[in-house]
Parts: structure tokens; C-alpha cells; sequence
């Protein structure tokens, strides 16, 4: 298992933009200390559409330094390219990766053929695990549960980080014998409820205690418990529907101390009504002291 909370991680940018691998050392390893099992490196919250290879790489480099023997260390290798896919598992093999992250291939709308193919493509760059991300807001397309049984036929496809709260669908893929895992942070408890193991999170960059003990709870047969830290977990949600990822959760962690820097053009930095919902938010968690 991949571990139960993996933390999807920004990347930190320094003052000319370029990426802070010292910060981000620190990030992960602040992670781990605080509830993740594991991070995913260079997916969508960090910003992979606006890093290169390289940077990929480096940062892989760093987060497997950092935390590498105490966690597990995806790679966001996914793309809308078969091919580029590929080179990036490959390259993330190489460098040590536990596993691989990769997204439905977006903006192409390739068919259903189309996305077995992708899939057994980039899984045979690796026999280590690879997650299929499932996030029909962002690529338009959503892998329709006899798609997603063909997936589950290819050897080392183990888990799905499903951003789709259709408990129905969810359900299904627990069937199939892939773990499951939320791709949303609000549906990690829904979740825990129909057999999933636990979430790749944004939140837990800030709330990462409380969601490992939710998940304890849970497990341990104290469904009441868990259920009341999801609803005391409710400003965490509110704070992740400020604005867009990866700006919102930058905005929160920078305002807490940890210097992760800004953002790449397309994406902005939070105006100042955006930061003050967040403090607000932050606030109401018991993270950030109210001013």
C-alpha cells in the first residue's frame, strides 16, 4: 500500500521564480512529521504544467532525499502526451520514484480505446505502481467504470485517486481490487465508507494530524470520532473553495510561516480579499492565531 494520506505538494518558487529545492526539502519533510504516509511530487498543485523536465527531476531528487526512507515518494508523471508520459516515468523510475501519478490524458477527449492504451503505455515504462487520476472537472472526460475494469487488468495499475464523488463509481472501483483513493478532500470520509483507503490531499499541507486521526478513528471502528473531525475539518474545505489550486493553498502555507514562495503566470497570487478569507479559514482550523 502507498500509504493511507499523501499530500499533493506545492512547489516553492524564490523571488526570480525559479524552484526552491532547500524550501521544498523542508516542506516534505514537515509533511511527514505532520500526518502524510507519502508526497506527490509535481502534480497538478505543483504547478507540473509549468515545470520542465529537469525541474521534475530535481525536485523528485529532493523530495526522495528528504523523506524518501520514511514515506512514500510519488511522481506526477501524467500528461496529454503518450509519449512525454512516458519519458517522464521513465526519468522518475530512474531517479527513485515509489510509484506514479498519472492523469487522465486532458484537452485531446481521446476515446475510450484511447485511454487503455495510454494507460498500458505508461505502465510498462515501470513495474513499480501506478495511480490513474480520475478528475473529469479538470479533463473534461471521467473514466466510466467499465473503462476503469480495463485498467485494473494491467499488472502494476494498483490505485486510483478518483476526484469524482459518485459513491456509486467509488464503490466499484473497490471491486475491481484497486485502492482507492479521494482525489477531493471534502470525500475523504464518503470514502473511508465504501472501502477506500484514504486521499491525496491538499489540505493536509495544513490539517495533515487531523485527517491520519480520522482515518485512525475510522479504522479502529470509531466511525462517530472520524465523522466528527470531517465536520470539524469544514473551514479546511471552505478554504480550498477560495480560488483556484494551487494559488489558494500557497496563500494559507505562506501566511503560516512556510515561505513557498508565488506562482507561475498562468496562475496569480491571491488578491487580498482571497487572503483574508483564508486567514479566516485558517483561523477557524486553530492554525493560525486570530489576529
Amino acid at each position: 500500500m502507498l500509504g493511507e494520506v499523501l499530500t499533493a505538494t506545492v512547489t516553492p518558487f524564490d523571488a526570480d521564480g525559479a524552484v526552491d529545492y532547500e524550501s521544498y526539502r523542508e516542506l516534505c519533510s514537515y509533511l511527514v512529521d505532520n500526518g502524510s504516509d507519502g508526497v506527490v511530487v509535481s502534480g497538478t498543485t505543483g504547478e507540473s504544467p509549468t515545470l520542465s523536465d529537469d525541474e521534475r527531476v530535481e525536485l523528485l531528487r529532493a523530495a526522495i532525499e528528504a523523506v524518501g526512507d520514511r514515506a512514500t515518494v510519488l511522481a506526477g508523471t501524467g500528461t496529454n502526451s503518450t509519449a512525454h508520459s512516458i519519458h517522464l516515468t521513465e526519468q522518475a523510475h530512474e531517479a527513485g520514484a515509489d510509484g506514479f501519478l498519472v492523469v487522465t490524458p486532458y484537452y485531446n477527449k481521446p476515446p475510450r480505446e484511447g485511454i487503455i492504451r495510454h494507460f498500458k503505455a505508461v505502465a510498462a515504462a515501470s513495474d513499480r505502481p501506478v495511480m490513474v487520476y480520475n478528475i473529469p472537472s479538470r479533463v473534461v472526460i471521467n473514466i466510466e467504470p467499465e473503462t476503469m475494469a480495463k485498467l485494473a487488468e494491467i499488472p502494476n495499475v494498483t490505485s486510483v485517486k478518483q476526484a469524482n464523488d459518485d459513491l456509486d463509481q467509488a464503490r466499484r472501483i473497490v471491486e475491481l481490487g484497486l485502492d482507492l483513493y479521494a482525489g477531493d478532500d471534502n470525500i475523504v470520509y464518503p470514502f473511508l465508507e465504501v472501502g477506500g483507503r484514504g486521499g491525496v490531499c491538499v489540505h493536509t499541507h495544513v490539517v495533515g494530524p487531523q485527517v491520519k486521526e480520522m482515518i485512525r478513528l475510522f479504522r479502529d471502528g470509531d466511525t462517530e470520532g472520524a465523522k466528527r473531525i470531517d465536520e470539524e475539518l469544514a473551514p479546511a474545505y471552505e478554504l480550498l473553495a477560495v480560488t483556484t489550486g494551487p494559488i489558494q493553498i500557497k496563500a494559507a502555507l505562506n501566511l503560516l510561516g512556510h515561505d513557498v514562495g508565488g506562482l507561475r503566470l498562468p496562475l496569480v497570487e491571491a488578491s487580498d480579499e482571497e487572503r483574508a478569507r483564508i486567514r479566516d479559514c485558517l483561523e477557524r482550523l486553530g492554525a493560525l492565531a486570530t489576529a
